[in-house]
């Protein structure tokens, strides 16, 4: 199969890259993530939703852009490329699970126009395997603790997962804040004891993780993509024995493996966005591929990206680390590596169903 982006599409990332290089500098971002306790900023995260990127999933006549994945997957590459600080896809696939509830109209409005801030919590336990009840629904309260609550000291709302479905609280929360290795990916353990609105089945969240899955394997190339021109720049004035690093043969081996990684990346997260949008029977499956192939390929893709700038790689001044640290993240989120690779089994009917 043959596939290109139409020319809206190629519009929209064309205009997505201008709007994010002036409005989210890499060295912008730093000073963001650095002194906002919040990991971003109330006026960029205004100007993203006055662009229509927070609502960009959901139903025109819902007050979002009517736009499918092909296009989340266009926005959250450039997003990977500037390594952009906040909650915007935890947003995006808040925004598109309360389109698909009822009665939430009003949030769902205000949180396309970017007034309001919602992510969803999912993990009842800080590590597999732990011994510990999960968040529950009683009466009308909703009680227990989630970890890895993204931004949950900036949410207004949670969407929060429970055995009994998703309910929706609403803040003020009780917020531990969590260390992370990435200072624009904020997280924190959340205890609940609040009225719990229902938002529907669980069922609900299998359209939204395969979301999740386009635009995270997205961001991954983005960060790959950036990554492989920083490196090609940087082998090709960088001089040893009189003539550039990058005329090695060694270091050309190395760059095309990386090469290889960032377009078979391209291939399998495009493909999973066009399952997505077409319904196409294979969009279980496409879309954990593309994940779980995303994580394994950005981890060498900078990794070697580090390798290559040599000592100065290592060094906090240099960008380069940004972009591995938001790549860690992402692997570990949005479906681990782990967990996509049994979706992928599962879907591809490996896995029975007694297991």
């Amino acid at each position: 199969m043959r596939f290109e982006l139409s020319d809206d599409q190629q519009l929209l990332r064309s205009s997505t890259r201008d709007f994010f290089t002036k409005a989210a500098p890499l060295e912008h971002s730093r000073r963001i993530m650095e002194q906002d306790a919040r990991g971003f900023e109330a006026p960029q995260w205004r100007q993203l939703a006055e662009m229509g990127y927070v609502g960009l999933v959901v139903p025109a006549d819902r007050g979002g852009q009517g736009l499918g994945a092909v296009e989340l997957a266009v926005v959250a590459e450039e997003a990977g490329r500037v390594c952009l600080p906040g909650p915007w896809l935890d947003a995006v696939l808040a925004a598109a699970l309360l389109a698909q509830a009822n009665g939430q109209d009003e949030l769902l409005r205000q949180v396309c126009e970017g007034h309001k801030i919602v992510t969803i919590a999912r993990f009842d336990a800080p590590f597999a395997g732990a011994a510990e009840p999960a968040t529950r629904v009683e009466g009308a309260k909703l009680r227990g603790t989630k970890y890895f609550v993204p931004f949950a000291v900036a949410a207004d709302a949670l969407c929060v997962v429970t055995p009994a479905g998703v309910v929706l609280a609403t803040a003020p929360f009780d917020v531990t804040p969590t260390s992370t290795l990435d200072l624009a990916q904020r997280f924190g353990t959340v205890a609940f004891d609040h009225v719990a609105t229902p938002l529907g089945p669980a069922s609900l969240l299998e359209g939204i993780d395969r979301l999740g899955a386009v635009g995270a394997g997205a961001m991954l190339l983005g960060i790959m993509q950036r990554c492989l021109e920083t490196t090609l720049a940087y082998v090709n004035t960088r001089a040893a024995f009189s003539r550039p690093i990058g005329a090695f043969q060694a270091l050309q081996h190395r760059l095309a493996n990386m090469l290889l990684r960032v377009e078979s990346t391209r291939s399998a997260v495009y493909r999973a966005a066009w399952c997505v949008d077409a319904n196409h029977p294979d969009t279980a499956l496409a879309c954990a591929t593309a994940k779980a192939y995303a994580g394994d390929a950005a981890r060498l893709v900078c990794g070697e990206t580090i390798q290559m700038h040599g000592g100065i790689g290592f060094t906090w001044e240099l960008d380069v680390h940004l972009y591995f640290k938001r790549a860690k993240t992402l692997e570990q989120f949005y479906g681990s590596t782990e967990e996509q690779l049994e979706r992928a089994l599962d879907a591809s009917g490996f896995l029975g169903a007694d297991r």
